[in-house]
């Protein structure tokens, strides 16, 4: 592996590491819930996050396996 990719892969740990205490309600679904429970609001945004982490997951399947593929082929 070389340095760049190194550093690209650590830079990507960092940012996920540092972003997982993060709000992710739009601005519509925020107005919605501050009139209601604080409950029903943590629910929403627990599962926001959930349906946005499944699309970045599969991208770095994707590239991980495009990775491994051409690691694969040098040899």
């Amino acid at each position: 592996m070389s340095f760049s990719m190194k550093k690209t892969i650590t830079f990507y740990l960092l940012l996920l590491a540092f972003s997982l205490n993060t709000s992710a309600q739009c601005a519509m679904c925020k107005a919605v819930v501050e009139s209601g429970d604080a409950e029903l609001a943590q629910g929403l945004n627990n599962g926001i996050v959930y349906l946005m982490a499944f699309p970045y997951l599969l991208v770095g399947a994707l590239f991980y396996s495009i990775y491994r593929y051409k690691t694969k082929n040098k040899n």
